[in-house]
């Protein structure tokens, strides 16, 4: 009974539970952010460099099958198991990330920002202790010897 108690505890702990809501969080806001790359960004970029579809972009490493009869997309490509070089996935994949990064660093900036607005001033020094003050207390401590 101790390990199921123990696993229990960690289990209901407030870490691991915000540990998994940021996951599940992290990974809808994942689908997020590929939507907006894939179907708004994507799009733009490939019609300014020449093509509609960017995942489409790719180095042929060997030839296809014979038998291979269907088009030359990256798709098709994949699942009829011919190895390619594509660096339009890779390229889509980079700009996800760039776009992910810079996201998350604007909402990092945001809450430390209302972080240092929350958090209380730092303490002011005592103010400096009068000369007069100072000499009794020497007086009283020699005294007291």
């Amino acid at each position: 009974m101790g390990f199921f108690s123990e696993f229990k505890e960690f289990a209901v702990k407030g870490n691991v539970v915000d540990l998994a809501v940021g996951v599940i969080i992290g990974g809808a806001f994942g689908k997020i952010v590929d939507s907006i790359v894939k179907d708004l960004i994507m799009p733009i970029v490939g019609k300014i460099f020449g093509g509609l579809d960017f995942s489409n972009y790719f180095i042929l490493l060997a030839n296809p099958p014979v038998d291979f009869k269907g088009p030359m997309t990256y798709e098709a490509l994949s699942k009829a198991g011919v190895p390619l070089f594509a660096y339009g996935a890779f390229l889509t994949v980079l700009v996800n990330f760039l776009i992910l990064a810079f996201i998350i660093f604007l909402m990092i900036r945001q809450i430390n920002r209302l972080k240092r607005a929350e958090a209380p001033a730092a303490p002011a020094e005592a103010p400096a202790t009068p000369e007069d003050i100072q000499l009794l207390r020497e007086i009283r401590d020699s005294l007291k010897r």
